[in-house]
């Protein structure tokens, strides 16, 4: 295992809650590494913690454990799962479709559920609303520090019985291409599509071209204008919008030193649909 062990939620850090899980797998072992992926997930958005285990876990080092816990159906009867990535990562969380992406994009090689009354924290039976300490927190850090292995976290279940979210994918007609706004550059209001860069190479798009961008929320269309295909905001005045390449090497839109979803009201999921197309060349005189 690589010891490191990084935690991803919901709860925010106005109060103790990351704190306890930090101290619990510590307690558990002072010789791993605890990290943060991001405890600004919006409330019970399983969608975002799907989406920000894809965008971080392929650049954390082989064998690291990743926990993520947005988990609106805590005490239900949901199963708690452990899962090796065929990227050979470790992820623990509710099955409640937070390994959505993870499967579709990268791959899942085995997945094993977490037997909740036995692998938890000693003496936190009566607990049954904190699960991100009791249980994920817990065998995140026995997974890391090696205290127990993988195949020892439960038994094996099929991949296919784990909850997945609807996932669209993208696609090209009559040269328009068509994608959901999956998710926000939250502290820049960009927005990030599934729209690959190659989908936008095969329509001969290239940086320097306009493109007609379109925004619907569900029938309705909510947006549209010419953009410009930027390397970088740089290529832009400020105040003014471009299509680019992000981080994910998908396509986004923003505005340059402004928060386009602020500015134009624009949400995310598979009810946010994008467009583009090529538009006509402009010539300012």
């Amino acid at each position: 295992m690589s010891k490191y062990l990084v935690l991803q939620t919901d709860f925010g850090l106005s109060d103790g809650a990351v704190s306890a899980m930090h101290g619990v797998a510590y307690t558990v072992s002072n010789e791993i590494v605890v990290q943060d992926l991001t405890h600004d997930i919006p409330p019970y958005d399983i969608w975002a913690a799907s989406y920000r285990l894809l965008q971080t876990v392929s650049y954390w080092p082989k064998g690291t454990v990743f926990v993520s816990v947005v988990d609106p159906g805590v005490g239900s009867d949901r199963r708690s799962i452990v899962c090796k990535t065929k990227s050979g990562h470790f992820i623990i969380t509710p099955d409640n479709g937070t390994l959505t992406h993870i499967a579709h994009f990268q791959g899942i090689d085995e997945v094993r559920v977490i037997n909740e009354v036995v692998s938890r924290l000693p003496h936190s039976e009566e607990s049954h609303t904190f699960h991100g300490r009791d249980i994920y927190a817990y065998n995140g850090a026995r997974l890391a520090c090696g205290e127990v292995s993988f195949n020892e976290l439960g038994e094996i279940v099929s991949c296919e019985t784990v909850e997945k979210l609807e996932i669209e994918k993208s696609s090209i007609k009559n040269g328009i291409i068509s994608g959901n706004i999956d998710v926000l550059d939250i502290r820049f209001g960009s927005l990030w599509t599934n729209i690959p860069l190659s989908l936008v190479k095969e329509n001969h798009i290239v940086h320097g071209d306009y493109l007609q961008v379109s925004i619907y929320h569900g029938t309705k269309r909510v947006y549209q204008n010419i953009v410009k295909f930027s390397k970088s905001f740089a290529d832009v005045n400020i105040g003014e919008p471009l299509v680019y390449v992000n981080s994910l090497v998908n396509i986004g839109v923003a505005v340059n030193q402004d928060s386009f979803s602020r500015l134009y009201h624009i949400g995310t999921g598979i009810d946010w649909k994008m467009e583009l197309r090529k538009a006509a060349k402009i010539i300012f005189e």
